[in-house]
């Protein structure tokens, strides 16, 4: 019976320590490969690090608006593959909008998310690389049309010498229309696509006026000190109804991953 013991304790011991090796083997390779979220396919868990200093902008908010870090969304029913879940982890920023719930002329509402911390004073000349996935649907569409689109914002000084009384503006980037809905499109550059403007402005890029990413950093470069950033936001408003979801925002060489627990921070080449 001793014996009978001692051998029932080893055999447990040993499958014990086999579980927890091939745990460790099983895990290994999962962010091992450079990956977004490190195993391989862009939906793992990954090991970005919390990035704190983000949530909604109360400035900026007008009427009853919803920003929310959520889980999902996954999908729309059908949907298979990469593009039914959120590119990175399994979460995302969830948007809603309404246009017609608040007094005020227009009664639209407005929201952003954002960061008024740490891009506080970078120059709008490094800005490089921007973008983010959208979760877009088609009744989005029939609110506001192709272009009913969140938007990347960053409220800068323009520091314009044919302007220098004139140290508030908001850089405001409108996608093209999403190339898919009901599902995450992929990853759309706010560099090469849509069109951006000034809402100060300060400057012929308008919104009347749309300027290419190129053109509006060229448009602030007019001999006087830097154009520096004072914030930097996903948002929507004030214009048409939306319900949908941001991931993946892409500032330089960091992509800001929105899960339910928080936001991290990947670095990307």
């Amino acid at each position: 019976m001793r014996f009978a013991k001692r051998r029932g304790g080893t055999l447990v011991a040993a499958a014990v320590a086999a579980i927890a090796a091939a745990t460790l083997l099983g895990a290994a390779p999962a962010s091992a490969d450079g990956s977004p979220n490190g195993n391989g396919n862009g939906n793992g868990n990954g090991n970005g690090t919390s990035a704190d200093h983000w949530g909604v902008i109360t400035r900026n908010t007008i009427g009853s608006p919803v920003a929310e870090l959520r889980n999902g969304p996954f999908g729309s029913f059908g949907v298979t593959g990469p593009a039914a879940r959120p590119p990175y982890g399994t979460g995302s920023l969830g948007i809603e909008v309404a246009d017609n719930s608040t007094t005020l002329n227009p009664p639209s509402e407005k929201v952003d998310f954002g960061n008024e911390v740490d891009f506080f004073g970078d120059r709008i000349r490094d800005l490089r690389n921007l973008g983010f996935h959208v979760f877009q649907t088609g009744e989005n569409v029939t609110y506001g049309g192709p272009e009913n689109m969140p938007n990347i914002r960053f409220e800068i000084d323009p520091n314009l010498s044919a302007l220098p009384a004139d140290n508030y503006s908001t850089m405001v980037w409108v996608p093209d229309a999403a190339p898919v809905t009901n599902r995450w499109s992929p990853f759309l550059d706010a560099t090469t696509t849509g069109y951006w403007y000034l809402t100060g402005n300060e400057t012929a890029c308008t919104q009347a006026a749309r300027c290419t990413f190129a053109e509006l950093k060229a448009s602030l470069d007019d001999g006087g000190e830097e154009a520096t950033v004072l914030t930097a936001a996903v948002g929507k408003g004030r214009d048409h109804m939306w319900i949908g979801a941001v991931d993946g925002l892409r500032i330089n060489n960091r992509v800001y991953d929105f899960e339910e627990d928080g936001v991290r921070e990947r670095r990307v080449g």
